[in-house]
């Protein structure tokens, strides 16, 4: 789908509502939503040439920003709830919704090269890798602070998202514990703490990274799918798994039998949302 004249800036902000989505749900990226709302190719071509684009672009995507903060501000508050009352089987819906998109994003990973065996040891490699960093994270490292660098780190994680069709940011936010201050700070219209340093962070990414993964995806198609996949189930797997040393981790400790009954049609929905979300993508883009 490509963007028209009569994609006006009233039509544009509401695409921004939409993409907001991709922000702040796990399993759901920015990426796929605006490949699907045919403003993904315009987007990476405007970060990754942003002084030769800037004059034709940027009033173009003003109202898109516009309509991802008001989707931010307006989402924020349902979902901080959702996860506050009913954790487990919130999570294990985003989780579904993460494994709803894999089939595709393994699809598009032998897209343009037959998949080999150096493949499969960086995807491999990066699950076991990633999947000990994120997990021993605050061991390794100190816990990750919810305060005007740590949201800047979030920021930059948005934007890969956006960056990366299928990548969604949201999961890794989870597991570094700054998912649900960014949500409070969302639903509180803190302008300064959450927002400014997640658009800088964001900002910032999406200009220095914006080059490198057009180049990488281009040159390294299939290598840098497959690092991706990597993060993605690591990230995947661990949001299901307690952790002790991170502060959002899921608790078990007050589950039922209703909660892990509710928790399984939590997961089903999750994997087919997912897969008919990564459908759209396939469909649109």
């Amino acid at each position: 789908m490509q963007t028209t004249r009569s994609d006006g800036p009233v039509k544009r902000f509401f695409k921004g509502v939409i993409i907001a989505l991709g922000f702040i749900l796990p399993g759901v990226s920015g990426g796929v939503l605006a490949a699907i709302l045919g403003i993904y190719e315009r987007l990476l071509g405007f970060m990754a040439h942003f002084r030769q684009n800037f004059k034709r672009d940027f009033w173009y995507f003003v109202p898109v920003g516009l309509g991802g903060i008001v989707g931010i501000a307006l989402l924020s508050a349902p979902l901080e709830y959702l996860l506050a009352h009913w954790q487990v089987i919130v999570l294990w819906g985003f989780a579904g919704a993460i494994i709803g998109t894999l089939p595709a994003l393994t699809q598009t990973a032998s897209a343009k090269t037959p998949r080999d065996y150096i493949d499969y040891l960086w995807f491999l490699g990066t699950l076991l890798i990633s999947g000990g960093l994120l997990y021993f994270m605050s061991d390794i490292f100190g816990t990750l602070p919810a305060n005007f660098t740590g949201f800047m780190v979030a920021g930059a994680l948005i934007a890969l998202g956006v960056l990366v069709p299928g990548l969604s940011p949201s999961n890794l936010l989870l597991i570094l514990g700054l998912f649900t201050p960014m949500l409070t700070g969302f639903k509180n219209f803190d302008l300064i703490g959450v927002y400014l340093p997640i658009a800088l962070g964001g900002g910032l990414a999406m200009i220095l990274f914006s080059k490198g993964m057009d180049y990488l995806i281009h040159r390294y198609h299939s290598r840098v799918y497959h690092f991706i996949l990597g993060i993605v189930t690591a990230s995947t797997v661990l949001i299901l798994v307690p952790n002790s040393h991170a502060a959002e981790s899921i608790s078990y400790a007050n589950a039922t039998w209703a909660t892990f009954g509710f928790s399984a049609v939590a997961l089903v929905v999750g994997i087919v949302l997912g897969y008919w979300m990564s459908q759209l993508e396939e469909k649109y883009k």
